[in-house]
């Protein structure tokens, strides 16, 4: 099985959960691990499964805008004209059978606060006619520069794994 993940990130917590998502999928699968600003550039061979994840921005996915906000908030570069939303925008359809996984990460306080880049990206794939493996997943950070909550690697990882090998399980019945 072959994975590639594509995900956006400001602070390294995205990318944080994109490699432990990568580390639950190595046990089944061939996994590649892009950051979006370099995706359009990205080709290869065709994926079983497609794992697109992002941060959540102003309750969905980041726009130009709150990139150049979350820039100011930290000294590392950040791209800000390209992220997971235009590169879905970018996207083309996908014929039926394609499968693919949505994650975002998001601040864990207020629980009760809305939004989630996961959903926004779940609903983007389904869009382009992807299935989805699995519900879409946030994992939480404490606050808007993260660090992530305790816990959250090992959840990713987890989820991963899980994916992986029910993924693998359905091909092989599928054949």
């Amino acid at each position: 099985m072959r994975a590639r993940i594509i995900y956006e990130s400001m602070f390294g917590n995205t990318a944080a959960i994109a490699e432990a998502i990568a580390q639950g999928l190595r046990e089944h699968a061939e996994v590649e691990v892009v950051n979006v600003v370099v995706a359009a550039e990205v080709c290869g061979p065709t994926m079983n499964l497609l794992v697109v994840g992002g941060p959540t921005h102003a309750f969905g996915l980041s726009r130009s805008q709150t990139r150049r906000d979350a820039a100011k908030l930290t000294d590392a570069p950040i791209a800000t004209d390209r992220g997971v939303r235009e590169w879905l925008a970018d996207a083309l359809p996908v014929s039926p059978g394609h499968r693919a996984l949505a994650f975002g990460t998001k601040v864990a306080k207020p629980p009760w606060l809305p939004g989630s880049a996961a959903r926004g990206i779940g609903k983007r794939l389904r869009r382009l006619g992807y299935s989805l493996a699995d519900q879409p997943v946030d994992f939480l950070v404490d606050d808007t520069t993260g660090p992530l909550i305790p816990g959250e690697l090992d959840r990713a990882c987890a989820w991963a794994a899980r994916i992986a090998h029910t993924e693998l399980d359905r091909r092989m019945h599928h054949t």
